[in-house]
């Protein structure tokens, strides 16, 4: 890999890793009459669905069972959802809106769009869709990512401590590339 696509590989990271960050910092500070933008998810979720499982909540929407059991406190507590469980299978939990949901959602309604018309704004329809596409197959590489990484460190570690084992030559060229205008892990 030459130093130019090296350096092209570190600017998208560090660009892609601030474009998250971004989204994240600016998403957590909305709140819609006293309901975070992920929560909205929630409700638009029931909305479009019916009622639905926590655990399928937090597998669809990509959020960690215990992030969907504080957004689920809140939204209760506000008394826009409601828990039952199932009665067939008590350790099955369901959350429903209720009818203060729904009207505090439809209030809103027009949120949801305008937060997607401003994410995404000045882009044409091919730009949208290559931008999916390229995001598709960021999802895709993914996956196993974390299982990938933590494997090499292992690696790492045992030829730290096993000096005969030889490390894979291209990743030492990319670790002595000199300096970089973006910061990496």
């Amino acid at each position: 890999m030459s130093n130019s696509d090296w350096e092209a590989l570190e600017k998208t990271d560090w660009l892609f890793r601030k474009m998250v960050r971004r989204f994240v910092k600016e998403r957590d500070r909305i709140s819609v009459e006293g309901v975070s933008l992920p929560g909205m998810l929630i409700l638009n979720k029931i909305i479009r669905e019916g009622e639905q499982r926590l655990g399928d909540l937090a597998e669809q929407l990509d959020f960690t069972s215990g992030a969907i059991t504080a957004l689920t406190d809140k939204l209760e507590k506000k008394g826009l959802t409601i828990r039952r469980r199932k009665e067939d299978d008590r350790r099955t939990v369901l959350l429903d809106i209720t009818a203060s949901g729904r009207e505090m959602f439809a209030r809103n309604s027009n949120i949801g769009a305008r937060c997607i018309t401003l994410l995404f704004e000045g882009f044409t329809t091919e730009e949208l869709e290559q931008q999916s596409q390229f995001y598709e197959r960021v999802i895709a590489n993914l996956e196993g990512f974390s299982d990938t990484l933590l494997e090499l460190a292992e690696n790492n570690e045992r030829q730290e401590h096993d000096p005969s084992t030889e490390s894979d030559p291209e990743q030492k060229q990319r670790e002595n590339t000199g300096k970089s205008n973006y910061l990496s892990y």
